[in-house]
């Protein structure tokens, strides 16, 4: 497609109308906020929240016009510019890789962690509109990425919103209060807004067909060269090799020849769907009219579906081997055979010629997913049972055909991801997970008229299930999983009981050496210990204990009698550092070398002329560290640092490798790709010399960690930098290049091409 005339303008003028749309409708969003404030008020609920939500819905009266004030002034602002300056006060910089580290109040964390909240529940919901309008932007501008501060970002208007709110003198308690509602409510307005903007840049002639593929860049990449960063080939490219080689190619061309992943963005599954609603409405206008406003089935097909549903399960149940025995599960060819002829009943049945048309495109869609391979036996008959209740909600609900988050597409792809690893269909699926898939589809048939609520209902149970099977049924995967969950768990309580340190030593006077040793490595200590022993175990009450000593030793010294006392504790205390270093892994060099610096923090201490520590204060810190997990943030609202999965010490095991090398530097668009892959899908990894399948089996904090478990129970664990690298450089590869419902949804399209008149017929 040419660029337009003049594309920065255009890019300009999309932005003017995105932000105009903002501002033309945040009134209603904020209105709708305030009626849910008030049916809140109405809901039963705890004395306590009751007067709450009471007091919410008075302070909301007041503040209403001041917040939408200050959305709108915000919005104005960055009307001209296209930008939000980051620089206001509360306003966090934007992490960064060399984003030096500072205190700030912990109002400020805490008001930002709502707005990174608010955004992602954006993204959520808009990603794939965003997406689109970010790579229209992009070509128009002919750059690589948006401004980290573009007022089309999510995280732009989340910080709009919330720092409006704040300002109009409201409280991160009420935000919370009410955090469903906003969440809801703001995610719907982004996502109409970027449809809208999307819709007139294509009225523009646009991108009318998004291709991501010339968006994703290679040749300006680095890549990660062991724990470090790798130097440009000759060609452009970035050798990501750990040795010298005379034909040394980088890892990025790998991917230039991979057609797998980049089917999610060329061609990814609203555009798919976005073709198959094209085809029908040419040869039936009327799909796309009633799409929009879809009543129920008629009387006649409502009847036909229910007495095809019941047949169905029955045939396809078992059948007998004639002597009163069961053989199994009905032969793929016998299910088709059997649908098929269900198919032509329900056609007769139909009333409309819509009707008709989606019957037979649900039973296109099911003999694609029939006829899948890598479905093992036992499972495709119940993937066989779920066409009855897909096709009783593709007739009723209008978004089936129109979105691909619909829960009956979400169910069949996830159960789908679990059972299509490579190769998997030689294998057994396991009892507990056929048993679990059986038990969704008898749920979903018992409940015939419920349509997507059910489906909806279902799909969160599998989730569950499959976070529990993982970590606690699967014997391939639970020792991993454990030793995983004790990785994030130590290195959360180490970033968590340094940040309670600096705050306990802010105005004590220690040695400076001292203070390095307790936030670097005495914190790691004691995370270490209260995940092998508990927080409330003797040995992790020593080592607190340990601190306070180490606090009071490195303290002035004034008088004889307390040289004397420091000589005296002095060799003990040094015993339990090293015991403690020792189990957390640290190696005999480095104790000795933190040892060294501590003896001189110690003589230091002996001259110096600042006050001592008071005993009631050192009590005070005594007290507060045996109470430190009770001062400890929520984990949810901690980053984990790469650097701190790059020790394995303590960690790697034959049944965990954790990942510290290899991969190219990933682009934002791998970082998201890498948040949105989902437990229980299949992989192919190439790691260490191995090239083998291996299963998501689970993810930790913001899914900053991601376990990987081969067959023979092999876990391999990544910190969300890493990962990315590894899909940036195609080392880790989906078994699926699309869901399951998105390729039958082509295998469909294929076929009506052909023969478009069988939805007529």
């Amino acid at each position: 497609m040419a660029t337009p005339a003049n594309p920065n303008s255009l890019a300009q003028k999309a932005r003017r109308t995105y932000v105009d749309g903002l501002l033309g409708g945040i009134a209603a969003v904020v209105n709708t906020v305030d009626a849910g404030a008030r049916v809140q008020v109405s809901q039963v609920s705890e004395p306590g929240v009751a007067l709450r939500r009471r007091d919410l819905v008075a302070d909301l009266a007041k503040a209403i016009p001041f917040w939408l004030q200050g959305m709108t002034t915000m919005l104005r602002g960055a009307l001209v510019s296209g930008v939000l300056s980051a620089t206001r006060p509360g306003d966090l910089p934007a992490p960064g890789r060399n984003a030096k580290l500072s205190l700030v109040d912990d109002d400020t964390i805490e008001n930002e962690i709502l707005s990174s909240r608010l955004a992602l529940a954006m993204m959520d919901r808009a990603s794939w509109e965003f997406t689109d309008l970010r790579s229209r932007i992009n070509m128009l501008e002919r750059r690589d990425e948006l401004d980290a501060n573009d007022i089309l970002r999510p995280h732009v208007l989340s910080r709009v919103v919330t720092s409006s709110w704040r300002a109009a003198g409201l409280g991160l308690d009420s935000w919370r209060l009410l955090q469903t509602v906003l969440h809801d409510e703001f995610s719907h307005f982004a996502e109409e807004n970027y449809h809208e903007t999307n819709r007139w840049l294509i009225q523009q002639n646009v991108l009318p067909e998004i291709d991501l593929r010339p968006y994703i860049r290679r040749t300006r990449n680095a890549a990660f060269v062991g724990s470090g960063l790798g130097a440009p080939t000759s060609t452009g490219t970035m050798a990501t090799q750990t040795g010298p080689s005379s034909d040394e190619v980088g890892e990025e061309t790998r991917m230039m020849t991979r057609a797998g992943p980049l089917v999610r963005g060329s061609d990814h599954a609203e555009a798919v769907l976005g073709r198959l609603n094209r085809l029908i409405g040419r040869q039936l206008p009327e799909f796309a009219v009633t799409s929009t406003a879809r009543q129920s089935a008629s009387s006649g097909l409502k009847a036909a579906i229910s007495d095809a549903q019941q047949g169905i399960a029955r045939r396809l149940s078992s059948h007998s081997d004639g002597r009163g025995g069961v053989t199994g599960p009905v032969s793929t060819p016998a299910m088709l055979e059997e649908l098929h002829q269900r198919k032509q009943a329900l056609k007769q049945a139909a009333s409309t010629p819509v009707e008709r048309a989606t019957i037979e495109i649900v039973a296109l869609l099911f003999q694609s997913i029939l006829t899948e391979e890598r479905i093992p036996a036992q499972v495709r008959v119940w993937f066989a049972r779920l066409q009855m209740p897909v096709l009783r909600v593709a007739v009723s609900e209008p978004d089936f055909f129109a979105t691909v988050d619909h829960p009956a597409r979400r169910l069949i792809d996830r159960m789908g991801a679990c059972v299509m690893g490579f190769g998997v269909a030689s294998r057994d699926v396991g009892d507990i997970l056929e048993k679990e898939i059986k038990r969704v589809v008898q749920v979903v048939e018992a409940y015939p008229d419920t349509g997507r609520r059910v489906f909806q209902t279902v799909l969160t149970e599998f989730e569950k299930f499959l976070e529990h099977y993982f970590q606690n049924e699967n014997a391939a995967s639970k020792k991993g999983v454990s030793l995983a969950q004790q990785v994030e768990q130590r290195e959360t309580l180490a970033i968590q009981y340094t940040i309670e340190l600096r705050k306990m030593l802010n105005e004590v006077p220690v040695q400076e050496g001292v203070r390095e040793f307790l936030f670097h490595v005495w914190a790691d200590v004691l995370a270490m210990t209260a995940v092998k022993s508990g927080n409330q175990s003797e040995e992790t009450k020593a080592m607190k204990r340990t601190a306070a000593d180490l606090i009071w030793s490195a303290s002035a010294k004034v008088s004889r009698e307390e040289r004397a006392e420091v000589i005296r504790r002095l060799p003990p205390l040094l015993k339990t550092l090293r015991d403690g270093m020792e189990q957390a892994g640290v190696t005999h060099e480095k104790q000795d070398d933190h040892i060294q610096r501590l003896n001189n923090s110690l003589a230091a201490a002996f001259t110096a002329k600042a006050a001592a520590i008071p005993r009631e204060r050192l009590a005070e810190l005594m007290a507060r560290l045996e109470t430190l997990e009770e001062l400890l943030p929520e984990a949810e609202d901690v980053e984990i640092d790469e650097s701190l999965v790059l020790d394995l010490s303590g960690h790697e095991s034959s049944e965990l490798e954790v990942v510290g090398e290899g991969g190219s530097m990933p682009t934002p668009a791998m970082l998201s790709w890498a948040r949105e892959l989902q437990v229980g899908s299949w992989y192919m990894l190439d790691y260490r010399g191995r090239n083998e399948p291996v299963q998501l089996a689970w993810q930790g904090l913001r899914k900053q960690l991601t376990l990987f478990v081969s067959p023979q129970g092999r876990g391999v664990l990544f910190q969300q930098q890493r990962l990315a690298a590894f899909l940036q450089a195609g080392l880790i590869v989906p078994a699926q290049d699309e869901s399951l419902t998105v390729r039958a949804t082509r295998n469909a399209l294929a076929k009506l091409d052909v023969d478009p008149g069988r939805l007529l017929n």
